[in-house]
């Protein structure tokens, strides 16, 4: 006789059918997206907290034990200048991210695992994404957050202490057409491992080297990463040289994410991800920074998730890809700040087709106008 499957195998097996289909044949029609870096600020959950206290205050709870301090306090009273250092800010977006999910579930009754067919994150985002897809818990993934931020400032300090530089991120925005050569002029500048690196050497090359094109954000944006003083001799080279005059801003980032520097995070993440739980497949798919398709297994999950520490952010290909091959046509961004909704709309338009829309949630004001907004584009969707 053939043995009966349990209960849990079958609900298993269901839900790698289901993930094979729609890796290899569905159109996707909903992404949740999270945002990264930067976009922190002091009492960014302090509305959260008044509005839904009964959701709020156990998950900031939570939140304060797994850290092993008041980080509620830190992001709800400040000073800034803690809340911006890397290793607080960081968990901090990550958290209230997520608090604004738990939010959605629990005070309004929105069904993740139903109403979403893929989430992705920008960068830090990405640990949101993997949370909110259920692949990783969000304790475990607050605590990554967080070491993995505390080994990125080492990397920094390290760094500044060798070449006496200063470090940081630079992001460039150029005529939409002129995208691809600009960052074909940059590479040539950079040389070989501009487009990103994963040799463990890369650490001890010379600043130049250490200048990485970091994030590919959208069809006329780019962010550089790595000594300022070499970005801005970079900017002169392919000014005077490279017939290019992009408009550079500097971004909220005293480090260089994403760049070579970053090798000893990746090293970090690599080993804290063989011990911790990760649930694969689940029932929605999340797409990786590093290849802008969803991640294929387990193993995968770990040697991009890593990787992802110190390779390009291929945000923009992400966007295109869900839009224009996968059929996405329902864009919803959680969490702190609307650059995510922003860098979205770019690409898709602010206005889709019927049965679509671009939509950001990072305030209790927002809530109800674009759930009601999502219902109905649900229901108009052919």
């Amino acid at each position: 006789m053939f043995p009966v499957p349990s209960p849990a195998m079958c609900t298993r097996n269901a839900i790698r059918r289901l993930f094979a289909t729609k890796s290899a044949d569905l159109s996707l029609r909903t992404a949740l997206f999270f945002p990264g870096h930067g976009v922190q600020r002091v009492g960014m959950i302090t509305p959260w907290l008044e509005a839904f206290p009964r959701t709020a205050r156990p998950f900031l709870d939570e939140m304060d034990s797994t850290m092993g301090f008041r980080l509620s306090r830190l992001i709800a009273e400040g000073p800034s200048s803690e809340l911006n250092m890397t290793a607080n800010s960081q968990p901090s977006v990550m958290a209230t991210s997520i608090l604004i999910l738990r939010i959605l579930e629990q005070e309004f009754g929105f069904q993740t695992q139903d109403r979403v067919d893929v989430t992705l994150g920008h960068s830090l985002g990405e640990y949101a994404a993997l949370v909110a897809g259920g692949y990783l818990q969000f304790a475990s993934a607050l605590e990554m957050v967080r070491g993995r931020a505390e080994v990125m400032a080492e990397c920094t300090r390290r760094a500044q202490q060798k070449s006496g530089e200063s470090y940081g991120m630079v992001a460039l925005i150029c005529e939409a057409d002129r995208l691809p050569a600009l960052i074909a002029a940059i590479q040539e500048f950079l040389g070989p491992g501009s487009a990103g690196s994963r040799d463990d050497s890369s650490y001890e090359m010379a600043s130049i080297g250490q200048v990485l094109i970091a994030n590919v954000n959208s069809k006329n944006q780019i962010v550089l990463s790595g000594s300022l003083e070499r970005i801005k001799t970079l900017l002169v080279q392919i000014r005077q040289f490279g017939g290019h005059d992009p408009r550079a801003v500097r971004l909220n980032s005293d480090s260089p994410f994403h760049s070579p520097i970053m090798t000893p995070a990746a090293r970090y993440m690599r080993t804290r991800l063989e011990i911790t739980d990760i649930t694969f497949p689940t029932a929605i798919l999340c797409v990786s920074n590093v290849t802008a398709t969803p991640f294929k297994s387990k193993e995968d999950l770990k040697d991009l998730l890593s990787r992802q520490c110190v390779e390009t952010v291929r945000w923009w290909d992400s966007i295109r890809y869900l839009h224009q091959e996968r059929g996405v046509k329902r864009w919803l961004g959680i969490g702190p700040g609307k650059v995510g909704r922003n860098l979205v709309g770019k690409e898709v338009g602010r206005t889709s087709a019927r049965g679509g829309g671009v939509w950001a949630i990072c305030d209790p004001r927002d809530v109800e106008d674009t759930l009601q907004s999502l219902d109905k584009c649900e229901t108009e969707a052919p």
